[in-house]
């Protein structure tokens, strides 16, 4: 039986086509599915690692136990910047927490507070004077020393009073022993204006610090109290902690509000020496080994702490109110 070849009948191409049409079309769909699982796993790489940078972002710099335990002794640091304040780094949360860290590790052979502040809040001020003075009580063993930098200043001087002793560079600016609250008042300009400011209350003096009303004389008296009060228990802390040291019988200007130079400060009784952290830490506690145990929050917890301060600030700002100030 004899083969016979036969040409390819136009049926026969038009299947081969299809076919080819077919084969290209699947290819090119598992061709995207791979791209699309290439993609997938890239953007889920990229995910874990902005995860990972956030997590290593808003964890905590310091923990201060872990910090601690590197050293066989040391002298603890604890820092105290910037305005003192409720939510901000300096805040008497933060601070206590640092102070009861730095006594309680028995590795800790002394206490610096590294001040550079202009003061603040007299409550948060107020509130680290007193756990100064618990943690002294209970560890009579550690002494604790203030060591101003370049500012220690009114509530942060408060804070500084507490301690066994205070040092200062010569140059350092010490004291303003004193309390302020500041405000503005716009009453001309809304006259000049024609615009007539409208306050619905109830109490006889509740908008007594509104900024668009005339202040009246007994309110002012009243306000003028409150700061004379927040002032003499600033005075008798001082007194307390300072005791004898303080030459304010031959210097009633101490508090005034003045502030000193650290030299003068030293003459004045504010300051027991001059000298830096480190000197303190080498010639006076005797324990050269510094350990930071001052706490810090992650960007994170101050962002969140932060935003509901601030709208709280700026209303009552815009209101005109702005409470006592050791500053």
């Amino acid at each position: 039986m004899t083969d016979e070849w036969k040409a390819p009948s136009a049926e026969n191409n038009e299947d081969q086509k299809s076919w080819k049409l077919l084969e290209k079309t699947l290819l090119a769909g598992v061709q995207e599915q791979r791209r699309a699982r290439r993609w997938g796993i890239f953007f889920k790489l990229l995910t874990f690692v902005y995860l990972f940078g956030m997590i290593a972002l808003f964890t905590p710099l310091m923990d201060v136990e872990k910090s601690a335990a590197r050293s066989a002794s040391h002298t603890a640091v604890i820092d105290v910047a910037g305005v003192i304040a409720d939510k901000e780094p300096a805040s008497a949360e933060n601070i206590i927490a640092s102070l009861q860290a730095a006594f309680k590790d028995p590795k800790t052979k002394g206490v610096i507070l590294r001040i550079n502040s202009p003061g603040g809040s007299p409550v948060q001020s107020g509130y680290v004077y007193d756990e100064i003075r618990r943690q002294r009580a209970e560890y009579p063993a550690i002494k604790l020393y203030a060591v101003i930098s370049d500012l220690g200043a009114s509530g942060a001087y408060y804070i500084a009073s507490a301690a066994d002793q205070i040092y200062a560079d010569k140059a350092s600016l010490v004291g303003s022993i004193g309390v302020t609250a500041a405000g503005y008042g716009f009453v001309g300009t809304m006259e000049k204006l024609g615009v007539e400011r409208r306050t619905y209350t109830s109490g006889e003096h509740k908008s007594f610090l509104d900024p668009f009303q005339p202040e009246k004389p007994e309110e002012t008296r009243f306000w003028q109290s409150v700061l004379d009060t927040t002032h003499r228990q600033f005075i008798a802390s001082v007194k307390q902690g300072r005791g004898e040291r303080l030459k304010d019988k031959d210097h009633p200007e101490l508090f005034s509000g003045l502030i000193w130079s650290g030299e003068q400060a030293q003459q004045l009784g504010l300051v027991d020496g001059l000298g830096s952290t480190d000197y303190v830490a080498r010639e006076v506690i005797g324990e050269k080994t510094l350990v930071d145990f001052t706490v810090e929050e992650s960007p994170f917890d101050r962002f969140s702490k932060r935003l509901g301060a601030s709208v709280a600030e700026h209303l009552a700002m815009w209101m005109g109110f702005q409470g006592p100030t050791l500053r």
